[in-house]
């Protein structure tokens, strides 16, 4: 049985990520990924937006994970040229009911140490975005846009330059600790058998699936796997935006807001739509549901304009009713299993959050710096 020191079970951004602090910490790292590229599912189905950390709750993991990383994955993107743009956000109030909403997102955010938000009236939001409808916002002028797939190459990159490794079609079928880690069974069509000190389960979707297939990690230790849609809409004709624009937040969720790309291109979206196994299918009746929300900060979106474009899926860990959830990094002070690190439950801001997740794990890991 070939032995390596660490291994990584995804590579989608989080398990990069990951991968790459533990590789450059001086650990020999493989990592395994069931389907045939890097960042197939989640991290290449989001709305590539870097989170300035505003709504996540006080003291969350979500929040302190978020904040650092922003300013670290800006220093990454600079030193390794991937491409991004801070083109900031505006949190708009479209009736003067709304407007209270405003400062408790600001006092919110303050806590959670986003310390650059600005008040704007009505008349200073639409100065800036003509377009818009608004009686108040607030201006996050450290959100950004990023090309996730750029960032993922480039993290795969730092991976094979510190002598790391990837394989891919290598799910990882069984597992099982053992005194001085774990005997791991990888792979369908050309099966291997690797020991390995270090597990790290960041299989994003399929981590609950993933922390079952490992003897000895305890059942009681996993939590359920949820799964939330999140549907986007394209915009027919070109959105005279130039900043991200999100609705006061509404029950349950952030409402329908308007992302762009680094090419202008405008999309809306994502919603929530619970499922209860993987499907990637948008339905063209759901933009009915599009049009009046975002009528109420953009009144001239023309009939029409909306057409299906893509989907994404959040790997949630609690249930419909539940509104809100932390990432969940589990080491062994919590399932007693030595060596073995999950990560469940790593939604948006995960992307954002991805180097400082690095970093935590890495921390749990007792990894070399």
């Amino acid at each position: 049985m070939d032995r390596v020191e660490c291994v990584v079970v995804g590579a989608g951004v989080v398990g990069l990520a990951v991968a790459r602090r533990l590789a450059r910490a001086g650990i020999e790292v493989i990592v395994v990924e069931a389907a045939g590229d890097i960042g197939t599912s989640t991290s290449s189905r989001n709305s590539e937006v870097i989170h300035a950390g505003i709504y996540y709750p006080a003291e969350s993991l979500m929040a302190r994970l978020c904040v650092a990383g922003k300013q670290a994955l800006y220093t990454y993107c600079e030193d390794h040229g991937v491409p991004y743009r801070r083109c900031g956000k505006l949190i708009v109030a479209t009736a003067e009911n709304e407007t209270g909403k405003l400062a408790a997102i600001k006092a919110h955010a303050e806590a959670n140490g986003v310390d650059d938000l600005r008040v704007l009236s009505g008349a200073e939001a639409c100065a800036l975005e003509p377009a818009l409808h608004c009686v108040g916002a607030l201006l996050s002028p450290s959100t950004g846009i990023v090309d996730s797939h750029a960032y993922m190459l480039a993290l795969r990159g730092d991976i094979e330059d510190a002598s790391g490794a990837l394989a891919f079609h290598a799910p990882l079928r069984h597992a099982r600790a053992v005194a001085d880690g774990f005997e791991l069974d990888i792979g369908i069509d050309a099966p291997m058998a690797l020991h390995c000190r270090l597990l790290i389960n960041a299989a994003g979707l399929d981590t609950p699936a993933v922390a079952r297939a490992i003897d000895g990690m305890p059942l009681d230790r996993i939590p359920t796997a949820y799964y939330a849609k999140g549907n986007y809409f394209s915009c027919s004709t070109r959105a005279p935006f130039s900043r991200l624009i999100y609705p006061v937040p509404e029950p349950g969720g952030l409402g329908v807001h308007l992302t762009i790309d680094l090419g202008g291109q405008a999309k809306f979206g994502p919603d929530v739509e619970w499922i209860n196994e993987v499907n990637y299918t948008v339905d063209p009746a759901r933009a009915e549901r599009f049009y009046p929300a975002i009528r109420r900060y953009w009144p001239a979106l023309p009939d029409g304009a909306l057409a299906p474009s893509y989907a994404g899926i959040r790997p949630k860990i609690v249930p419909p009713a539940v509104a809100r959830q932390d990432f969940l990094i589990q080491g062994a002070d919590a399932h007693g299993v030595g060596g073995l690190i999950n990560l469940f439950g790593i939604e948006s801001p995960g992307l954002t959050s991805s180097l400082a997740i690095a970093d935590e794990v890495a921390r749990l890991a007792d990894a070399r710096s």
